[in-house]
């Protein structure tokens, strides 16, 4: 059972639009409950042109932490003070703690889909991989990923006013780690094919399959049995993209586990405790 609602407990909150289909407030409320802890989770739907003024409000409510979702991973960096390192080179933050009034930004998206694929019994060391997007949960994971073992990156992008922003990230990368790392645009379907068929790992890190999109990036004939196909999103559980992978006998997974933990992380730089594993993780057997 929860602890009662007092006069010191401590709110954490979900920050991005949609979040109504998150399980983010029932993995962490389930954990606070699991430990005692004395603090709540809610999710808010803030759009971006209202971040501003929902920092500044937490800031003098004293808010202990937050998570960030799409679109503001990105967006909440400059009404920040302090960024980790990884949060730094892939410019985006999901997770932010306030410390006596300053607030510092980190991302654990990374870390979390490194350890669900990690449990799927994938081994990116020395692998290469295709990740379809660029916003800050894939910026993450490529960060996460090159400093830690990949051999080959290729991010598939939309040719948009961002596509030089994500050309120099590949650069920073490139430069800071042993991982190589390129560039394309999705209107070039022959680039896609070409890098799928030479990679280990394909990720879908954007939001085509989501809901009620039953599209695909990736034309079923792209994929092969010995691919590893991830999708970062879990609601549908099975999207279009793990549909096709699953038909091919690909190995797949969707991004519960992901979201399981990267949680995780978040929770311990809140608590300064690990969030018991054993009693979340059915939360996201039965999705």
């Amino acid at each position: 059972m929860a602890l009662p609602i007092n006069g010191k407990t401590k709110l954490i909150c979900l920050l991005g639009s949609p979040v109504e289909h998150s399980l983010s407030p029932a993995m962490h409320n389930s954990a606070f409950a699991a430990l005692d802890l004395d603090y709540r989770y809610l999710a808010f739907d803030i759009k971006s042109n209202e971040l501003p003024d929902v920092i500044k409000a937490f800031r003098e409510m004293n808010v202990k932490g937050f998570n960030l979702t799409m679109p503001l991973k990105k967006e909440i960096i400059p009404l920040i003070d302090e960024l980790s390192p990884a949060a730094e080179l892939s410019r985006s933050v999901n997770t932010v703690t306030n410390i006596d009034g300053h607030l510092y930004g980190d991302t654990t998206d990374g870390r979390g889909f490194l350890m669900a694929l990690s449990k799927s019994g994938f081994s990116y060391s020395g692998k290469s991989a295709v990740i379809l997007g660029a916003g800050g949960a894939s910026m993450s994971i490529c960060t996460e990923a090159a400093l830690t073992g990949l051999k080959k990156l290729c991010i598939f992008k939309r040719n948009n006013s961002s596509f030089s922003d994500t050309v120099s990230f590949a650069k920073r990368l490139n430069s800071e780690t042993n991982c190589r790392v390129i560039v394309r645009s999705f209107d070039d379907s022959d680039q896609l094919e070409n890098e799928i068929s030479t990679a280990d790992l394909l990720i879908n890190a954007t939001n085509v399959g989501m809901n009620q999109d039953i599209s695909s990036l990736v034309p079923m004939k792209y994929l092969r049995k010995n691919l590893f196909v991830a999708d970062l999103i879990y609601s549908p559980d099975m999207t279009t993209l793990l549909k096709d992978a699953k038909s091919t006998g690909a190995l797949f997974m969707n991004g519960k586990y992901m979201l399981m933990y990267q949680g995780a992380c978040s929770f311990k730089e809140w608590t300064g405790v690990d969030m018991p594993i054993d009693v979340i993780k059915p939360i996201f057997d039965q999705k």
